[in-house]
């Protein structure tokens, strides 16, 4: 159950991060790579996250609802880190999306960008930290 809620985790944080971003968003997290990413959409990701690691916690209960949330902060702060690393990346080289796979959300790499760096994290955290 750990991946399945690893992805609900990254997806949610992507969703709330957009919609809450969309809504509130007026102050830029990282405008010179990613225009459209702002603090408000990131703080709106992150309590999402939370909020679905709270709930998945009942379920899914390998690990605690503390372990679940400290995954989802994880998720949450370096997932938005591998975007913006990815972004940063795309734009040194002058490429807008990163293939055509799947049309309409900037190519297959940007679906799956917050994995590069969170999952490794989340391994280590586990391994040192959660009675797995």
């Amino acid at each position: 159950h750990l991946p399945l809620g690893f992805i609900l985790l990254l997806w949610t944080n992507d969703t709330f991060a957009y919609l809450s971003g969309r809504q509130f968003g007026k102050n830029k997290l990282f405008e010179r790579h990613s225009p459209k990413k702002t603090w408000e959409g990131f703080i709106g990701g992150v309590l999402a996250a939370a909020v679905v690691a709270f709930i998945i916690s009942w379920y899914f209960q390998q690990i605690s609802t503390f372990h679940w949330i400290i995954v989802s902060l994880i998720i949450s702060i370096f997932g938005t880190m591998s975007d913006l690393v990815e972004s940063m990346l795309k734009r040194s080289i002058n490429v807008k999306d990163s293939g055509s796979i799947l049309p309409g959300h900037g190519g297959f790499l940007d679906r799956f960008d917050g994995l590069l760096l969170a999952a490794p994290l989340v391994f280590i955290y586990l391994y040192l930290f959660s009675p797995l």
